[in-house]
């Protein structure tokens, strides 16, 4: 989506703060022995009461209002019967539509103590987001988002999970650009212009390089080689002067 008027711009920062009301409001009431299906209908009553759709549901028929990976899950996880234990790493992904507005974001949350590598990676997982996020305005190279996280990850002794990337959104869940690297790449000439929307997440991993699909089901992503995972995402519109972040909660 390219924004070109304010109206739109409202329109997506309206559903940007419901989803990230939502994706706090899920992360605040984890504790052990909930199950997963237990956080996401939390997750579910929180947009329909704002009236909002789920993106993952209503677009590829998602089974799950959200998306949510414990520990080895790295990536849309199908809320289920599995139980929240203390320690655990979840991830928690929320994307919907409001009014013909669509926004995503996510966040990995550590379930009372974790060992301090894990921590570690929390940390340094948001920061590589922030500096993907700084890279975003008009006239900048696509790529360059890529590059400025693949420099902080090497530094850090940190690898990217190369497929799964950021991408458009706005008017559908997913949309040009369909691919947007978190990792380094070269011969991408693609720039970003004014009005563009599009996620930036990084997946910054203690090893893993990869996404591959499990056998227990069509959705749920694990990394390979097998390693701690962590991803943070927004939504961020590219100005002239510089990204807007539409999902802040508020």
């Amino acid at each position: 989506m390219t924004i070109t008027q304010q109206d739109e711009l409202d329109g997506l920062k309206t559903i940007g703060r419901i989803v990230a009301n939502t994706m706090q409001s899920m992360a605040a009431a984890m504790e052990p022995g909930m199950t997963t299906r237990e956080l996401d209908a939390i997750g579910q009553e929180l947009l329909e009461r704002e009236g909002a759709l789920s993106a993952p549901r209503t677009t590829y028929g998602f089974p799950g209002t959200t998306c949510i990976s414990v520990n080895e899950e790295i990536a849309h996880g199908i809320p289920g019967q599995r139980r929240l234990a203390e320690g655990d790493l979840v991830n928690i992904d929320v994307s919907a539509s409001f009014d013909g507005y669509f926004a995503d974001t996510g966040a990995s949350f550590c379930l009372g103590s974790v060992q301090p590598q894990i921590d570690r990676l929390c940390r340094d997982g948001k920061r590589a987001m922030r500096i993907g996020i700084a890279q975003v305005g008009h006239g900048k190279p696509l790529a360059g988002i890529g590059n400025a996280i693949g420099a902080f990850a090497s530094k850090r002794g940190y690898t990217l999970i190369r497929n799964l990337a950021s991408h458009g959104v706005g008017q559908a869940l997913h949309e040009d650009p369909e691919e947007v690297p978190t990792w380094p790449t070269k011969g991408d000439r693609r720039r970003m212009h004014d009005g563009l929307v599009l996620t930036v997440e990084p997946f910054l991993s203690r090893g893993g390089r990869w996404a591959r699909s499990g056998a227990g089901d069509e959705w749920t992503l694990y990394s390979q080689p097998a390693a701690p995972v962590v991803q943070y995402e927004h939504t961020v519109v590219t100005t002239r002067s510089g990204p807007i972040i539409v999902t802040l909660p508020g």
